[in-house]
């Protein structure tokens, strides 16, 4: 029986960094609003207490009943998690003098096991406006910092702590330790590995799935590619994947992606669609209008390859875990749908299944790792479901997509060649809808520019652009501008996420 913990989210911004954490030290866990503790559940082990944007003291905080949770497991408050324990066991939570941010180390810690191994003078990382001023009577300290004479607590005849600290965050410099710490406490065995991932998820589908036809979207990205191959492992000739040519991929992957996926041994369906999509986008410049078409397009022929194929039964989906939290709200009322290509369950009447609706985008690249497949499959930069659609921007035309598709070929391609690509989240060439001036020998010449990007995430939700060597930016400028047809000039985007977002469009 799969072991787990349960993060209690009460909205903070790093409460998929806390399951992160959790997960990379071997141990399942899942991350349920504040108010949907799983009830009844034999595999709960232990339970976390996410921070919060909120002071408790807010009059819409989020407020949670523990009193079936705290004394049955083990409990970890983090930040609003402990200052929420505290305040609800009368001690008393106040706004500080200042804000409390940033780096601090522990002063004094009391022998404990949740700081087993850590030492006193060990950097942590605050981030609060709140602090607990008044401890209740039951509650220990048991760490301090020079600001912080609070900064953890046990609660006496039972297996809480609370720490006023992120252990989540990488400036906590023991915080895998104290995590790990508290994992011991619950009696975690830590055996949850991408091999044994492997082994009871390819159990699970065969016997969801038994005889029954899988029909699943390949997009030649790492989600989708990783589901085909556990799908293919469990039911074999009964998996069909389509690949559809948008005509808005990057340069000649139609025919590179087809066959990698050969070596696979995946049985695979490609439809060459450009003239239809490229004609369905004639005109239409507005992004949201672009993404409508080439999300409706797509649908459309895949449900036309489906049609072709007889006894299908389930949709096969490369959607992540922080799909579906994303597609919650904190209080589990659904805001967003997480479905990858939305609509198509629906239309084909067909049932879904999501071998990877439990990993983050780290683990599927572990899994595919552990699956044996090809390592510039597995390390492959996001790409957009719209592809160049949303790359060129204005309107789309054939031979905007071809000058653009040449420049992001120069541009990957040296970002490999200079070792850079795998140093970056995501990386890509823009066509602009501007026009400039430029002098080629002789020649005025009145041609395109091409933004280039390239951003440094661990999860997209935030990015930075990434710090390319001046000296390789001047040569792939000077590489597109040569030998990319209708390109004049090379700009590169130095703006982060938020307040921009990675793409364009």
């Amino acid at each position: 029986m799969l072991e787990k913990i349960i993060i209690l989210d009460f909205g903070s911004q790093t409460t998929q960094l806390i399951g992160r954490r959790v997960r990379e030290l071997n141990t399942y866990c899942e991350i349920v609003p504040y108010n949907k503790f799983p009830k009844d559940d034999a595999t709960v082990k232990g339970v976390i207490l996410s921070g919060s944007p909120f002071s408790v003291n807010d009059k819409d905080a989020f407020s949670a009943d523990l009193s079936e949770i705290r004394k049955k497991y083990p409990v970890l408050g983090i930040c609003y998690g402990a200052q929420f324990l505290a305040h609800t066991s009368e001690g008393k939570v106040e706004k500080g003098d200042s804000r409390e941010y940033g780096r601090a180390h522990l002063v004094s810690i009391t022998q404990d096991p949740l700081f087993d191994g850590i030492a006193k003078d060990s950097q942590v990382w605050m981030s609060h406006g709140d602090t607990i001023t008044v401890l209740p009577d039951a509650f220990d300290i048991i760490a301090s910092t020079e600001d912080v004479k609070a900064a953890a607590y046990k609660i006496q005849g039972e297996q809480t702590w609370g720490v006023q600290f992120h252990p989540e965050v990488f400036h906590t410099v023991d915080g895998t330790k104290l995590l790990n710490n508290f994992l011991n406490i619950c009696g975690c065995e830590k055996d949850w590995t991408p091999a044994s991932f492997i082994e009871s998820t390819v159990a699970e589908l065969k016997a969801q799935l038994g005889d029954d036809k899988v029909i699943l979207a390949l997009s030649g990205g790492v989600d989708s590619s990783v589901t085909a191959v556990l799908l293919n492992k469990a039911i074999g000739k009964n998996l069909t994947c389509v690949f559809v040519d948008h005509g808005l991929l990057r340069k000649n992957e139609f025919e590179r992606v087809q066959k990698d996926y050969e070596h696979l041994g995946l049985h695979v369906i490609g439809v060459n669609a450009k003239e239809r999509f490229y004609k369905a986008l004639a005109g239409v410049a507005d992004p949201e209008e672009k993404r409508k078409i080439i999300g409706k397009g797509f649908i459309d022929v895949f449900d036309e390859e489906a049609h072709k194929l007889k006894d299908i039964k389930w949709l096969g989906q490369g959607t992540i875990y922080p799909d579906i939290i994303e597609s919650l709200s904190i209080t589990g009322t659904v805001i967003k749908s997480h479905h990858n290509v939305g609509g198509l369950p629906e239309k084909m009447n067909l049932k879904l299944v999501e071998p990877l609706k439990l990993l983050f985008k780290d683990e599927v690249r572990r899994i595919g790792l552990e699956l044996g497949m090809m390592e510039h499959l597995i390390k492959r930069h996001p790409f957009p479901g719209p592809g160049l659609g949303i790359r060129v921007l204005g309107d789309i035309t054939a031979e905007k997509v071809e000058i653009l598709q040449n420049a992001d070929d120069i541009y990957i391609k040296m970002l490999n060649d200079y070792h850079l690509y795998d140093k970056v989240w995501q990386a890509g060439a823009i066509l602009l809808p501007v026009k400039s001036v430029g002098v080629m020998g002789d020649e005025r010449t009145y041609e395109f520019t091409i933004a280039l990007r390239a951003v440094t995430s661990t999860d997209a939700m935030t990015a930075d652009w990434a710090h390319l060597p001046y000296e390789f930016l001047a040569k792939v400028s000077n590489e597109i501008i040569n030998k990319v047809k209708g390109v004049n000039r090379v700009v590169y985007d130095i703006s982060s996420k938020p307040p921009a977002t990675i793409e364009w469009e």
